[in-house]
């Protein structure tokens, strides 16, 4: 081995000779001479340092440098993006969403509405003359209690709008045992006297779930993927191809939280804020469907209502509970059952007069709910501003049917109403108006914000910790306030409802056919004009 490293060195003496290092200097042009190495084995030459690189580069040089890096990056984030496919981009390829952009939105102009005319009136001026009584806005909520969507149009079924509040959000939650609940199995009949049950979420309990965004995604005809089809609004087997995108802030904690915030910037905005999303089927599955993906059969208590449903919890993620300041396991999404709808009595008209009866999903307690937006603007010009709410949003009342154009107030005793077509294509819509609503407090969740709350990147202990106690906080704006008090004060107007103020109107839809089922749907439009048909008195049961 010895002899072998001598023959080597031997072989490239000559060689070594020739091995320079130079240094050149940018500014003076100066080459020093070449340093000739000591004689012997090869020396190993000195790595320069990053000062002595960086003095070899001028502005130009730096300059290629990242035009040539940016030039072969293109290709790469083309083909790899950065930002994470969602299930919107997906769906975007076979369907379009439903309802109109906030910025488009025909409530831009709901605080202007009838400032107008009442500062015309205040200055001693002609008034201006009244507009014409119509639908201003449309909306639906196929998430109760969480963010609508605005419509031009809408489909009008026994049940109301069409996609209006078909899921819920429940809570699982424990109570002792009643003699009306089924016993427990006999070995354990002396240790349980407890038993779950499931409870409709609503914004009385939870304000978070205001920032919970949906996206209705139904079939286009005019969109062919080319992987599925075509594709329609119905399969043949009965069931929709209409998707419900659901989708709530949430940031993760360290590296990916950051990863996660520039991927959000990237896609949606320098506004927008990182989310989690789950996607629902509009459908209701088969069976076979319901066994193959963990569903189950339930009841979910609503008010002083028993609803049996279905219970879809199994495609909820983890961090939707925790968003909301649950444990995992207490929180699961459900669909009403078709066949088991809730029927409408109290104030609805009866099968006699409807031609069937009047029947809701997830309503409170009626299938539509209309707002005057005279009235809203009414209650806002009494009452003082605080630090809950700065102007009054009509959406704060989750209204179905937002109308325009009328006095204040004026649906207070109405009876029945006519939407008017406004082409010959068209027809009619015909709404029994069948009671107030009564209200005891005014939502107070903020619309807008949709910031992720900072609780979201502790650990899972003291999140839950944290988070209730902030939880706990966010709850108390949606208990009375001075709001609740001027809304008992200035519209305790039914006698049915004691120490309580009404906004808005209740009303069931009426269809002009023979109580076929099939034919019991309606079209409403933006723009309609209203007709008063009939007034009367109300009193709530």
């Amino acid at each position: 081995m010895k002899q072998t490293s001598v023959f080597a060195q031997n072989r490239l003496a000559p060689f070594s000779h020739h091995i320079t290092i130079k240094y050149a200097s940018i500014t003076s042009g100066y080459i020093p001479p070449c340093a000739e190495p000591a004689p012997g084995p090869l020396s190993r030459a000195k790595m320069p340092s990053f000062a002595e690189i960086a003095s070899l580069l001028d502005a130009s040089s730096i300059f290629l440098f990242l035009v040539t890096l940016v030039v072969f990056s293109i290709p790469v984030f083309i083909i790899f993006p950065p930002i994470p496919v969602e299930r919107s981009d997906a769906l975007g390829q076979t369907h379009s969403k439903v309802g109109i952009p906030q910025r488009e939105s025909n409530l831009r102009d709901q605080y202007q509405t009838a400032q107008t005319r009442s500062h015309g009136q205040a200055n001693g001026h002609a008034a201006t003359p009244q507009p014409t009584p119509k639908i201003h806005s449309l909306h639906i909520y196929p998430l109760k209690s969480c963010r609508g969507i605005e419509l031009t149009e809408a489909t009008v079924l026994p049940t109301g709008l069409e996609h209006d509040r078909v899921f819920c959000l429940a809570q699982r939650k424990t109570r002792k045992r009643t003699g009306r609940d089924a016993a427990p199995p006999e070995p354990a009949a002396s240790l349980v006297d407890t038993v779950d049950y499931w409870e409709v979420l609503t914004l009385r309990q939870m304000a978070p779930m205001a920032r919970i965004k949906v996206d209705l995604w139904v079939p286009d005809s005019s969109k062919h993927s080319r992987q599925l089809g075509p594709m329609t609004a119905d399969d043949g087997t009965g069931h929709s191809d209409s998707f419900l995108v659901v989708r709530f802030p949430w940031r993760s904690a360290g590296v990916k939280g950051f990863v996660e915030t520039v991927a959000a910037k990237l896609s949606r905005g320098l506004s927008a804020t990182p989310e989690r999303e789950f996607m629902l089927s509009m459908g209701f599955p088969s069976d076979r469907e319901v066994k193959a993906r963990g569903y189950s059969h339930a009841e979910v208590t609503h008010f002083r209502n028993v609803i049996p449903a279905l219970n879809m919890g199994a495609e909820l993620p983890t961090e939707l509970a925790l968003y909301l300041g649950l444990e995992p396991g207490q929180l699961a999404v459900f669909r009403l059952d078709p066949d088991h709808r809730r029927q409408v009595f109290d104030c609805a008209p009866t099968r006699e007069v409807a031609g069937y009866q009047p029947e809701i999903d997830f309503q409170d307690a009626y299938p539509l709910h209309l707002l005057n937006l005279s009235s809203v603007r009414a209650l806002e010009s009494k009452i003082r501003r605080d630090a809950d709410i700065d102007r009054l949003d009509c959406r704060r009342f989750r209204p179905n049917i937002v109308v325009s154009g009328l006095p204040e107030y004026d649906e207070d005793d109405w009876k029945s109403i006519r939407f008017k077509a406004a082409s010959r294509k068209d027809t009619d819509a015909l709404f029994d108006v069948s009671c107030r609503t009564v209200r005891q407090v005014i939502p107070l969740h903020d619309l807008e914000k949709t910031n992720t709350c900072s609780v979201l990147q502790r650990e899972y202990l003291r999140l839950q910790l944290i988070y209730r106690l902030a939880l706990q906080m966010q709850i108390t704006q949606c208990r009375p306030s001075y709001w609740d008090y001027a809304l008992r004060h200035y519209r305790e107007i039914d006698a049915g409802a004691p120490k309580k103020g009404c906004m808005g109107m209740q009303m069931c839809p009426l269809f002009s056919t023979d109580g076929v089922q099939d034919d019991l749907q309606s079209t409403i439009r933006v723009g309609m004009e209203i007709a008063v048909l009939k007034r009367g008195t109300h009193r709530a049961l």
